[in-house]
This record gives C-alpha cells, structure tokens and sequence, in this order.
C-alpha cells in the first residue's frame, strides 16, 4: 500500500511539472506573439515563477470557476472557456506583478494561446507514453 501511494505521489508530480512547463513555455509563446500586450521582465526565473503561478491557479481555482460557471459553458458550447482562461491569466498578472497584461481581451488571447500550447504538450506527452505502454 505504502508502494502504491508514492508510485501515484509520483504521478502527481510528474503531471503538475509537465502542466509547469506547458505553462511557462505557454506564456512565453504569447508574450513573443503578443508583444507590448503582455508582457514580463525579461529574465528566465519571472517566466519560470509565473507559469508556476498560473499551472497553481489552473489546478486550484480554475476548477472552482468552471463548476460556478457550468451554465455559461454549456449554454455557448464551450466559449465561455476562453473567457476563464483569461481570468485566469489576469489573476496570475495581479498575484505575481513582473507579469502584465494590458486589458481583458490580451487576457483572453494569451489564455487562448496557453490553452494551446497545453493542449499540444498534453497530447505529445501523452502519446509517447502510449508508445511505451
């Protein structure tokens, strides 16, 4: 039993660093394809700190958000998703402050962009471990 809970211990962790990383690399692609709409101190600690950041909120307080918001959801067909996601960052920008974002819509598109870039590492993670399986 004791072998059992620190092999899904292990998992866990694995996950979040993997959720840490699409994270960071996220924001880091939607600073570059965003330019002056948001943007970070240029050091590589602030991008690291700030996808930490967001991958916390994401596992914490999104799922929060999404049940308070399951109506607006269901009733756009899933849209309203990018409208959290952009909450989401914004919040990370008000918590950790070298992140700024210039207004609600940059938000939504670097939300968007993120949810991208996690989509795409969740998927080649998980078809490579597919192929080890």
């Amino acid at each position: 039993m004791v072998q059992f809970n620190a092999v899904k211990r292990q998992g866990f962790l694995l996950k979040f660093l993997i959720r840490w990383t699409a994270c960071s690399l996220g924001i880091w692609i939607a600073a570059a394809l965003l330019g002056h709409r948001l943007t970070y101190d240029e050091s590589f600690a602030v991008l690291i700190i700030a996808g930490f950041i967001l991958a916390l909120v994401n596992a914490i307080i999104k799922p929060i958000v999404i049940l308070l918001s399951l109506p607006a959801i269901l009733l756009t067909l899933g849209l309203f998703m990018l409208v959290v996601n952009g909450l989401m960052v914004l919040l990370v920008a008000w918590l950790y402050g070298p992140l700024e974002v210039s207004g609600f819509w940059s938000a939504m598109l670097a939300g968007l962009i993120i949810g991208v870039v996690n989509f795409l590492v969740s998927t080649i993670i998980e078809s490579s471990q597919k192929g080890v399986e």
